[in-house]
């Protein structure tokens, strides 16, 4: 970069990155960076968090190294620097030894910006001689909750990083992350030295999100219907619990027309990065995938993230719906959950490794997830409140949208907790629900338990509420799996003053959401005449044509809400174009004149 070092903050935000103005704490940040200042940041996926190192990066003499878990992140992020101007590069695997060795010499010669690495070629010792030898201008530490062990995304090599501080201790650092409860912070404090750090955090809240947690009745056939309903033509990413459910998910959403992609540990390597790119390169791909899939992803439009399976934690659920609407425009956060996703939630904690407290605190972790799947409350109110932070009914998810029900449902409990005791604690719910309703099976039969007192008592409630009252049971823990005997319901210390009529209990009740079937949420179609919307479809055309050549996704060209400005205000000069946000100096210089073309034709 030339003559970056007379400029300030705000002037270097307009004229390299086109935006016009900080957000939230962002200017604070650089500043504090800028200065020589360590620094934590907490700040939601969407929020401006890569800013916060790479303008200190240009404000500070030497090379910033950033600390990248994942290729696809490091790729991404250089490609849309270089895009700006920024001298900008990554050491990774997919490189070779001539590659390597032009990159070192280049952060020898303080000829980069920012240096991108992966922890473990980090802690290497010829790069460590090699960072000795050369200006240092900052270390960033991206994803920085991999740190915490008890997170949901621990790396092992991210203990290394306090190495950093022993060995350049003059140098600033700061960690980034998106997805930290108070535990892991201090955690990422502690393990990073960054005991002297400014913490900055920033709202949790991801106001553009509509979060939708609804029964698992048909998965695939709901999942489906938001798709068809709501998303068509939109990228999406849906996530499932094993391998086998992922391959085939998106073979059935293929035989239904969904352009889908599956994505896991165990396909080839080639199949996984073809996926990918197509993800990140062509529009309305829906990647159906394990958890493997999408950190690092810096793709901006994606338009929902649908959960066939439960999530972990509150924290893995965040992060991973946080990767919807990064553009800040409308988009959705969909799960469809039932009693056999917390079954199996709870016996992989039981048969984990580990220690007895490690599973205790996966177990609190769960916990706190049922009980936001559970509310009757608004799920942003619950979400947020487990970050540490306040907040006020949202207004965009399902439970504030269309409100549910409770009911008492203490002797519905009592016959639900009744019948797991009579038939001694060794059945499933599909069985127990069979004896509570009077169904006379093979099963019922071979065990005995048409002559039990408990055999058709539920017969008022049909085969869906009681699947709701037991999946209610467990997450009350009332009940719980059993691990030695699979799917088996059996029953906790709480469920005594339960049976004894001693204590009520109320429950969510059960009623399928309508949900009002809308057209796409894509903010960059919303609001535009059929003139302008055929316009932005022009743009984007133009837009894949130049990703196509430069072998870069489209949205390191331009983000969808730049071409929907364009769309809508048709600049006429160079001057215009130069205010629409998302377009710095070096785009207008390299693209100026076809946008034009394109508006003015």
């Amino acid at each position: 970069m030339n003559a970056i070092a007379d400029q300030s903050p705000l002037q270097l935000l307009r004229t390299v990155f086109g935006h016009p103005a900080f957000r939230g704490s962002q200017e604070e940040i650089v500043t504090h960076v800028a200065g020589g200042g360590d620094a934590l940041v907490l700040m939601p996926t969407g929020g401006g968090k890569s800013l916060c190192y790479q303008l200190p990066a240009l404000l500070r003499d030497g090379t910033a190294l950033v600390v990248s878990p994942l290729i696809a992140l490091m790729q991404d992020q250089v490609a849309a620097l270089k895009q700006l101007g920024v001298r900008a590069a990554f050491l990774n695997s997919t490189l070779d030894g001539r590659e390597v060795n032009a990159c070192e010499k280049a952060l020898r010669n303080g000829e980069l910006d920012l240096l991108y690495v992966a922890p473990e070629r980090l802690m290497m010792p010829r790069m460590l001689d090699c960072l000795a030898e050369s200006k240092i201008a900052l270390f960033a530490i991206d994803e920085a909750h991999c740190v915490a062990q008890w997170g949901h995304d621990f790396r092992p090599e991210y203990l290394q990083l306090s190495v950093l501080h022993e060995q350049f201790p003059q140098v600033p650092r700061i960690a980034l992350t998106a997805t930290a409860d108070p535990q892991t912070r201090e955690e990422i404090i502690r393990r990073l030295a960054l005991d002297d750090a400014r913490v900055f955090i920033s709202s949790f809240d991801r106001p553009n999100i509509r979060y939708t947690i609804v029964d698992k009745l048909d998965a695939r056939n709901q999942l489906l219907r938001l798709i068809r309903e709501e998303h068509k033509g939109e990228a999406g990413i849906v996530y499932c619990l094993s391998r086998k459910k992922v391959d085939e998910t998106a073979a059935w959403l293929v035989s239904h027309g969904v352009h889908a992609l599956p994505y896991h540990a165990g396909m080839d390597t080639v199949s996984r990065a073809d996926h990918q790119s197509r993800f990140q390169r062509e529009d309305g791909v829906v990647v159906v995938a394990t958890i493997a899939f999408g950190m690092g992803i810096d793709k901006p439009d994606v338009r929902f993230v649908a959960h066939l399976d439960l999530p972990k934690s509150i924290e893995g659920y965040y992060q991973e719906t946080g990767r919807a609407g990064r553009d800040g425009a409308p988009a959705d956060a969909w799960m469809a959950y039932g009693l056999g996703d917390v079954v199996q939630q709870r016996r992989m904690i039981d048969q984990s490794e580990g220690s007895e407290e490690y599973r205790r605190v996966l177990v609190v972790k769960l916990d706190a997830l049922l009980g936001l799947c559970e509310t009757a409350g608004c799920r942003r109110v619950r979400l947020l409140d487990y970050f540490g932070e306040a907040s006020v009914p949202c207004g965009n998810c399902d439970t504030c949208l269309e409100p549910p029900q409770t009911w008492d449902a203490t002797e519905a409990a009592r016959k639900a907790l009744s019948c797991i005791y009579r038939t001694g604690q060794r059945f499933g719910a599909v069985h127990l629900i069979d004896v509570l309703r009077g169904r006379a099976t093979e099963r019922t039969a071979q065990w005995g338990h048409e002559q039990l007192n408990v055999f058709g008592i539920g017969a008022d409630l049909d085969e869906a509420a009681w699947r709701n009252v037991f999946r209610q049971l467990v997450a009350l823990g009332f009940a719980e799996p059993d691990h030695d005997a699979y799917g088996a319901l059996k029953l906790t210390d709480a469920s005594r003053p339960v049976l004894k009529g001693e204590q009520p209990v109320e429950m969510r009740q059960l009623q399928p959401r309508k949900g009002k079937v809308s057209k796409s949420r894509s903010a960059a179609a919303a609001g535009l005449s059929s003139a302008d919307a055929g316009l932005l479809d022009q743009l984007k055309a133009w837009r894949l044509e130049q990703a196509r050549e430069q072998s870069v996704p489209a949205y390191v060209i331009l983000h969808d809400r730049t071409l929907a400005e364009i769309a809508s205000s048709h600049p006429r000069d160079i001057d215009a174009l130069g205010m629409i946000s998302g377009i710095g100096a070096k785009k207008l210089e390299r693209y100026g004149a076809a946008l034009l073309a394109l508006v003015n034709d």
